[in-house]
């Protein structure tokens, strides 16, 4: 028996009903902020991602889904949504026209790596991008938007904010932090000594615990950030404080790419075993420049659905459509016609068997029906049709014309 991929799953309900419900309701929010819809193609140049992920970053290095096409051309399936947009920006010319873009994207995205809860090789993301915006008070908008969608769904939440500076402040943080780790080189891991030489800053993110304990000591950039960065997230606490949005200040939050900068967040949460990041964003003003795009500022976020679905809480389902059913076989051309009429204007469930009364009610509250329609023999001789409200527990027979 051919079985799915590893790490690849199929999606039936109730998870297939949250993944539906979790797109309407971030979509319907989006919308409401001014953001309008926007597809890119699965399949992406391979260079694409090395020079905006980064070839230092673990999803470049040994994740992507990565391979030489009939054309040869050397392609992978997106492990990220930003880089595609970014692309999708730059081709359209948008970042030559100015003006504010504002765009939101869903679907799925790969990466090669170990499959565990809530973590697969294919997985789906829903994306906010925002291009033209210089201005801090967009990444306030951003995370008050995502703050939106996460009480909507009634998800738990916590909220942590860093600042990574920006190209007048990072470099001399980064000697700084490049020293430290001179100085501590034989405590670090493996995975650290490679991203002092790749990457700094990203050592602040490494999951060891040694390391983690090691880093309390380290420069912290928050102390280090430029006159412009500190009044920028001075600016983005006070609006956060203004709009009643609770946050915490991680000094080893990062993004770890060279082209982000200033805004950092995270939304994390316990409820999904050891606390887990759940979305997370940031601003990144030198990445369409960096695509040989022209410079405009920008910020973003990404959410993994698949890590939310079982924390979604669902509202109660309230009965709709019609149940049709026949109690013998020469009313089934009868219901066929009736439920394709019917369905122009309400969801139609059609039970093609014919069963009894008694049958054809417990078949309506399976499919959780308003109205119960049934054709008996005296309906087909009458013309007519028995409807049943579910709700409001009443009932009549009327001219099958007018159903």
């Amino acid at each position: 028996m051919i079985q799915s991929l590893r790490g690849m799953n199929d999606m039936f309900s109730p998870d297939a009903e949250r993944y539906e419900y979790f797109i309407e309701t971030a979509t319907t929010i989006a919308k409401r902020y001014g953001f309008s819809f926007f597809e890119a193609p699965i399949l992406e140049e391979t260079a694409l991602f090395k020079r905006s992920v980064g070839e230092s970053s673990d999803i470049v290095g040994k994740e992507m889904y990565q391979f030489i096409d009939k054309g040869e051309n050397d392609v992978c399936l997106r492990p990220e949504g930003t880089a595609g947009v970014v692309r999708a920006f730059i081709q359209k010319k948008l970042d030559k026209q100015g003006g504010i873009h504002r765009l939101f994207y869903h679907g799925p995205m790969f990466r090669y790596e170990r499959p565990q809860k809530g973590r697969l090789r294919q997985f789906h993301q829903f994306g906010i991008e925002s291009f033209g915006v210089a201005s801090v008070v967009e990444d306030a908008t951003l995370i008050m938007l995502l703050v939106d969608i996460l009480n909507a769904l009634g998800i738990g939440y916590k909220l942590e904010i860093n600042s990574l500076g920006d190209q007048h402040c990072m470099p001399d943080y980064r000697n700084k932090l490049v020293s430290f780790l001179d100085e501590h080189e034989s405590e670090i891991c493996e995975d650290c000594k490679r991203r002092k030489a790749t990457n700094p800053i990203r050592v602040l993110d490494c999951k060891n615990s040694s390391c983690q304990s090691l880093y309390a000591n380290a420069p912290k950039l928050m102390q280090n950030l430029c006159e412009g960065c500190e009044s920028d997230f001075e600016q983005l606490k006070a609006l956060l404080d203004d709009n009643n949005i609770d946050y915490e200040i991680n000094t080893h939050l990062v993004r770890g790419l060279d082209y982000y900068s200033k805004t950092a967040f995270e939304f994390v949460s316990d409820e999904i075993g050891a606390q887990s990041a759940i979305a997370g964003g940031g601003r990144y003003d030198r990445l369409v420049e960096f695509l040989d795009g022209r410079e405009t500022p920008a910020v973003g976020f990404a959410m993994g659905i698949e890590r939310l679905l079982e924390l979604i809480k669902m509202p109660e389902s309230a009965r709709e459509g019609y149940y049709i059913g026949t109690m013998d076989d020469e009313g089934l051309p009868i219901i066929m016609k009736a439920a394709q009429a019917k369905r122009k204007s309400d969801k139609v469930t059609v039970e093609y068997k014919s069963k009894n009364f008694k049958n054809h009610l417990k078949g309506a509250d399976k499919v959780n029906a308003r109205y119960c329609a049934i054709v008996g023999e005296n309906e087909r001789n009458d013309k007519t049709i028995w409807i049943k409200d579910l709700l409001n527990k009443t009932e009549e027979t009327i001219a099958i014309d007018n159903f």
